[in-house]
């Protein structure tokens, strides 16, 4: 009687520790089913190529960590380290090291995919450029290091800096008030008006005229403007933040905050900010994407 008491003590714990096991075990295999449905956890997304990523993990811009000062206006950030950027999968760009806004990069790819089931290859040639990158660009035409079209040296044409900063202009920023600083612009395939009037190139800018606005982008840079810069068929920007950050602009960015570069003393002569920040196709500020 004793021993088969002592065995059915044993029995039963045993039979307790069994079930507590099976319990445990068929919770962490409920776990790991949701993580390979698609359910990534937010830290983890940017560890994964942007396109491999599903839609459902994308992050949407009221969550992300934007918040609009005159200094991301202005490009005084580094996109590699803001939380907000992303850098473009070499797949779509001319060039390493780009980068994009999140909210931006996952439209795009969606309007690439588009683009691409219709024969259209989009390709990323420009994207966020922080106020040194402008300021590299702006100092070698301002220098003539650069020169500018049909090859003229600004340095020895043009000695008074107004109208020096007013050529660069045309189609180069001031650092300080570039689109570029925002991470929601990108310049597509070329750089040339002209490559957009026949062949491939018109063939793609019809194809961005009717779809683009279906992915939230808009071209910035039209024709028939009463002031800014020349026509740009190449540069496109992402207005469900761009409009928000036009709004900002206007209401915060000042001409005599635009300093730091050769040049940058014609700022407010030129009135930067009303002529070129906010010279744009004004249809830029009206549109929302619609996936």
């Amino acid at each position: 009687m004793t021993c088969r008491k002592a065995l059915n003590t044993f029995d039963l714990k045993f039979i307790t520790t069994l079930l507590a096991l099976i319990v445990l075990m068929s919770a962490q295999m409920s776990c790991q089913q949701g993580n390979s449905s698609g359910n990534i956890p937010a830290d983890a997304t940017d560890s994964i190529p942007a396109d491999t990523i599903p839609q459902e993990t994308v992050t949407p811009m009221d969550t992300l960590a934007h918040i609009f000062t005159t200094d991301y206006v202005m490009g005084r950030f580094d996109p590699a380290e803001h939380p907000d950027f992303t850098l473009i999968d070499n797949k779509y760009a001319s060039r390493e090291g780009m980068y994009l806004r999140k909210d931006a990069y996952a439209a795009f790819l969606n309007m690439y995919e588009h683009a691409l089931k219709d024969g259209i290859q989009l390709q990323i040639r420009s994207a966020t450029r922080n106020f040194y990158a402008q300021k590299g660009i702006w100092e070698a035409k301002w220098t003539g290091e650069r020169k500018i079209e049909n090859g003229e040296n600004l340095s020895e044409t043009t000695p008074d800096p107004v109208e020096r900063a007013r050529k660069i202009l045309r189609y180069s920023s001031m650092p300080g008030s570039s689109r570029h600083h925002w991470g929601t612009d990108i310049d597509l395939n070329n750089l040339e008006n002209d490559w957009f009037d026949t062949g491939e190139g018109l063939t793609l800018y019809k194809w961005l005229q009717q779809h683009a606005h279906e992915y939230g982008y808009c071209q910035t840079y039209t024709a028939g403007r009463p002031y800014g810069y020349f026509e740009e068929r190449w540069h496109w920007t992402y207005t469900p933040v761009s409009a928000r950050l036009t709004a900002f602009a206007e209401a915060n960015l000042k001409n005599e905050m635009i300093e730091g570069f050769l040049g940058s003393e014609s700022a407010v002569t030129i009135d930067v900010v009303k002529h070129y920040v906010l010279g744009i196709n004004q249809q830029c500020n009206k549109l929302e994407a619609r996936n």
